[in-house]
This record gives structure tokens, sequence and C-alpha cells, in this order.
């Protein structure tokens, strides 16, 4: 390599590159594709997460919630907390997303620092 840094490599020729150095370990493939920055006392650390981020970029596969967001209202980020009151909500978002309806009912188990919520199978036909 030579003393001069790289450029990171991008797109399709970061994938270009990527395939041909399929023998080497990946820290290696990170930094043959320009993913790493020298320290003070001149030692190479190897960017991993940038090298995995821009492959994936590079794959089309977006991580970020941005892309997802449409605007109305908050995005779900699966955690709730216990009110003043005592209670715990659990949103529509996720409600919809179980595709669960009004009436549907659940057997609450309790474990170590967890909780289940078990759906109950009604048995109840709507003919």
């Amino acid at each position: 390599m030579a003393d001069t840094k790289m450029e990171p490599l991008t797109g399709k020729a970061l994938l270009k590159r990527f395939d041909e150095l399929s023998h080497l370990p990946k820290k290696e493939r990170a930094k043959e594709c320009g993913y790493y920055s020298v320290t003070k006392d001149k030692q190479i650390r190897v960017n991993l997460a940038d090298f995995y981020n821009a492959l994936l970029a590079a794959r089309g596969i977006s991580l970020s919630p941005e892309g997802a967001k449409d605007g109305r209202g908050r995005e779900p980020t699966y955690r709730v907390s216990v009110h003043k009151n005592g209670q715990i909500v659990i949103g529509s978002t996720y409600t919809q997303e179980m595709g669960l309806q009004p009436g549907d009912e659940f057997e609450i188990k309790l474990g170590y620092k967890h909780i289940h919520l078990i759906q109950i199978d009604t048995g109840v036909d709507d003919d």
C-alpha cells in the first residue's frame, strides 16, 4: 500500500473491489478499500463500521429510519415505560403491526424482568 491514504471506495467500485479481495480477512478488505485512518503514532486503525455501511449503501440497503418516515406522527421505538398510575400502554402502531383486533385477549405471564403476553385463542368462529 502506498504512503498516501486513498479515498474510500463507494458504489460499484467498492462492490467490485470487495469481490476481488474475497480471499482476505474482513479487516484487510476494509483497509484495501480505503476504510482506515492513521493515528498520530502512525498506527493504522480500520473503520469496519464505515466499511459495512458503505457496502450496504452500495447494495441499495438502507438501515436509517429516515427513509421509512411518512410524516404521520412518531416512529415506533419498540419500548414502553410504566406510567405514574402503574399502567403500561402499548400503542396502536404495535397492535396494527401484529394484526390485533379490538377484543383480542391475552394471558399475562410474569417472568424475571420480563412480561409475556400470550394471545388467547377464543375459538369463536364468525360464520
